[in-house]
């Protein structure tokens, strides 16, 4: 075993998610958070998630191959099942987004009060994605 430090990781650049349907996916998506798209095809819309981040949206058994392009080769990769991702909001935007859901006729699944003073509110996409909205307080590290 090394005796040398781990390298270092600044932070996480994408989180990805799969869909059965791209079109409906991307659709809720812009019209629940408006992210300017970076790509969009019919396998992949990737969004700028703001902070350097990046939310891709990833048509499920569409990346079941190696993908070469010019600069190297991405790897096959794939997912099922409903994932959970949380996006950070200010403290003083919850109420806000509780009325955008209302007003987007989608139900808020439930609410939490951290601890360390943050709060979350949870709801879905169309493929069962578990959505989580947090304020600062819900980790140590945020």
């Amino acid at each position: 075993m090394s005796t040398r430090p781990k390298p270092g990781v600044n932070r996480i650049v994408e989180t990805a998610i799969y869909v059965d349907d791209i079109p409906s996916a991307s659709a809720f998506y812009d019209t629940v958070f408006g992210f300017p798209a970076l790509v969009r095809d019919n396998r992949v819309v990737a969004y700028d998630a703001g902070a350097s981040t990046v939310f891709l949206l990833f048509k499920r058994g569409a990346t079941l191959n190696e993908v070469v392009l010019a600069g190297g080769t991405i790897p096959p990769h794939d997912g099922s099942g409903p994932t959970h991702f949380c996006f950070a909001i200010d403290a003083e935007q919850l109420d806000d987004w509780e009325s955008h859901l209302a007003e987007l006729n989608i139900p808020v699944e439930a609410r939490m009060n951290w601890d360390q003073g943050g709060k979350s509110l949870y709801f879905r996409d169309p493929d069962g994605h578990l959505i989580e909205l947090g304020t600062p307080g819900i980790w140590r590290t945020y």
